[in-house]
């Protein structure tokens, strides 16, 4: 069984590159973060054409999660216990964004995830992502507690480089979000509640990223940051036979500035 994950930077754009890689990679499951759409706007046809079903998660042109899967999808459920909530004017009630979706696809529990950004150190939107980070280690230690065998698959743009190896310079982000203290303990927190990064172990690094701004050559020079992970829980991580970081769709016209990352489980 193939599970991935793939920060597509709106589906409408990419939909016809995304479709064609789970063909050629044989995924049988995929997590995909910031589709930018609504419900209604997202482009299911390519899916189901190639024998995929779609649940998604979006209210507008921002945030957005899916998981795409040919081999079932049970269980839908958007968001997770105690998902903090947020809104930019105060003349706007605070909600929950579209940022959790998870779903059963062949037993794996599998939830697409996109942290929030942080913005920059200080803000009001960093406070969230913390709290929001907090939230989902509290509900994910929960889903352990309730049954310690399940396998459980937490994958997604995380916004957070928890080691001073996933960044290209330490110095260009030493006053930036994404590699401070707080947000780098706070994903500890989830490793600690019992969740492995999976991947990393088939993919060491340094200079081994995920996301490559768009701007300046990043890409071509390698000036990258590794912000997109799988975490799985004991059970899960005992069946990984296998994963990468498929580089190569980060390259060419159109391309998301985010790889596919992808785990292979017996």
């Amino acid at each position: 069984m193939r599970i991935a994950t793939w920060n597509v930077n709106s589906i409408r754009a990419r939909v016809d590159r995304v479709a064609d890689w789970l063909e050629r990679a044989e995924v049988d499951v995929l997590a995909m973060q910031e589709t930018k759409c609504s419900d209604e706007q997202f482009p299911m046809m390519p899916f189901m054409a190639a024998g995929y079903d779609v649940v998604h998660c979006g209210f507008n042109q921002w945030n957005g999660v899916a998981i795409a899967s040919r081999v079932g999808i049970d269980d839908v459920e958007v968001g997770f216990d105690g998902q903090p909530t947020w809104s930019d004017k105060p003349d706007v009630a605070a909600a929950a964004e579209a940022r959790a979706l998870g779903a059963t696809c062949n037993g794996v529990r599998v939830w697409s995830l996109y942290i929030p950004n942080g913005r920059f150190v200080g803000s009001p939107h960093y406070q969230y992502k913390l709290e929001w980070l907090a939230a989902l280690r509290n509900a994910a230690q929960k889903w352990l507690t309730q049954d310690p065998d399940a396998p459980i698959a937490l994958v997604g743009d995380w916004n957070i480089a928890p080691t001073d190896e996933d960044v290209w310079s330490v110095d260009f982000y030493a006053n930036s979000t994404h590699v401070t203290p707080a947000e780098r303990a706070a994903f500890e927190a989830i490793v600690d509640a019992q969740y492995t990064d999976v991947v990393r172990p088939y993919t060491p690094g340094p200079a081994v990223y995920t996301y490559w701004d768009y701007t300046q050559l990043r890409f071509p020079k390698n000036r990258g940051m590794r912000i997109d992970f799988i975490l799985g829980s004991p059970a899960l991580a005992d069946r990984v036979t296998r994963a990468e970081i498929v580089r190569e769709e980060r390259k060419g016209k159109g391309a998301s500035d985010h790889a596919p990352v992808l785990v292979e489980l017996t």
